[in-house]
C-alpha cells in the first residue's frame, strides 16, 4: 500500500481533535515538562569564538558527562508517553488516560528492548563501515563512509519507525518481531515517509522559530535575562511538546493506513 500523507494528517488532526484534552494532558507531563527540565537545567552550551576544535569536542563531552543521568530518565518518560499517546488514539478499546498509561508501562520494555538492540546494530555496523573505508587513508573516501552511514541510519529509522505503534496498538512484547512488522509495513514508502517527516519538523521549526523572533526578542529587550531565559524555555519547550504530540499523532495515522484492518486491536483490558 502506498501511504497517502494528506490522508495521514487528516487522520491525525481528527484524532488529536477528538481527544484533545486527554492528549493535551499526556503531552504536558511526559513531552512538555521534561524538555522544560532540560532547557532550565541543563541548558546546551554554546561554542564561543575562538575556541578550537578539541575545546569544543570537550566542551559537548562535559555537557553530556553532566546532564546523561537526567536525559535517560527523561527520555524513558517520554517514550512512556509516547506508547500512552499511541494507545488512547488507536486502541480499539477507547481507554482511560490511566488505562493507556498501564499498557504503555506493560509495553515500555518491549519498546525500549527495540530501541537498544537498534542501536547496537546500527552501531556496529556504521563503525565497521567508518574502519574499513577509513583503512584506505584518503579522506575523502573516509567522509563519503560517514556520509554512507548517516543515509543508512537514516533509512533503518524510516522503516522501524512504527514500531512503537506495533508495540502499543498491536499488543507487540517482542522487540524483533515489532521491528520487523514496522520494516514489514514500511515497505515501498522510505521516500514518502521521509518527505513526509521531513515537511512535520521543517513546518514545526519554523514555527518555533517565528515563535521565538516575536516573544523572545521582547522578552529580552523587556526583562531580565533570567526571565528571557525562563520565558524562551517555557515557550520552546510548549512548542515542542505540541510537535512531539502530533508527530505521535501521524506514526498512528501511518500505521493505521499501511496496516489497514491488520492493526485493529480487539483485545480486552486485562
Amino acid at each position: 500500500m502506498k501511504l497517502d500523507s494528506n490522508r495521514a494528517w487528516k487522520d491525525a488532526n481528527r484524532d488529536i481533535s477528538r481527544n484533545r484534552d486527554a492528549a493535551l494532558a499526556l503531552a504536558g507531563v511526559f513531552f512538555l515538562l521534561p524538555q522544560l527540565v532540560l532547557a532550565l537545567f541543563f541548558p546546551q552550551p554554546e561554542p564561543t569564538v575562538g575556541m578550537s576544535e578539541q575545546q569544543i569536542v570537550a566542551l559537548v563531552q562535559s555537557y553530556y558527562a553532566t546532564a546523561l543521568p537526567a536525559m535517560v530518565p527523561l527520555a524513558i518518560c517520554q517514550t512512556l508517553g509516547t506508547l500512552a499517546l499511541l494507545i488512547l488514539l488507536r486502541h480499539a478499546a477507547r481507554p482511560t488516560v490511566g488505562e493507556a498509561l498501564r499498557l504503555g508501562v506493560a509495553g515500555l520494555p518491549a519498546y525500549l528492548g527495540g530501541l537498544i538492540l537498534l542501536g547496537l546494530g546500527l552501531g556496529v555496523v556504521g563503525v565497521a563501515i567508518i574502519t574499513v573505508l577509513a583503512l584506505s587513508g584518503v579522506v575523502t573516501i573516509a567522509a563519503a563512509g560517514v556520509l554512507l552511514v548517516l543515509l543508512l541510519f537514516a533509512v533503518v529509522l524510516l522503516r522501524v519507525s512504527l514500531s512503537g505503534a506495533v508495540v502499543a496498538i498491536e499488543g507487540e512484547r517482542n522487540p524483533l518481531r515489532a521491528l520487523r512488522r514496522s520494516w514489514r509495513l514500511t515497505g515501498g514508502n522510505a521516500w514518502r515517509l521521509l518527505a513526509f517527516y521531513a515537511l512535520f519538523f521543517l513546518a514545526a521549526g519554523v514555527v518555533l522559530m517565528i515563535v521565538n523572533l516575536f516573544i523572545g526578542l521582547p522578552l529580552q529587550m523587556l526583562g531580565s535575562a533570567t526571565t528571557a531565559e525562563i520565558g524562551n524555555a517555557l515557550v520552546s519547550s510548549v512548542i515542542t511538546g505540541v510537535a512531539q504530540m502530533y508527530f505521535v499523532a501521524i506514526i498512528a495515522a501511518v500505521h493505521r493506513q499501511l496496516g489497514g484492518d491488520e492493526t485493529g486491536v480487539q483485545k480486552p483490558f486485562e
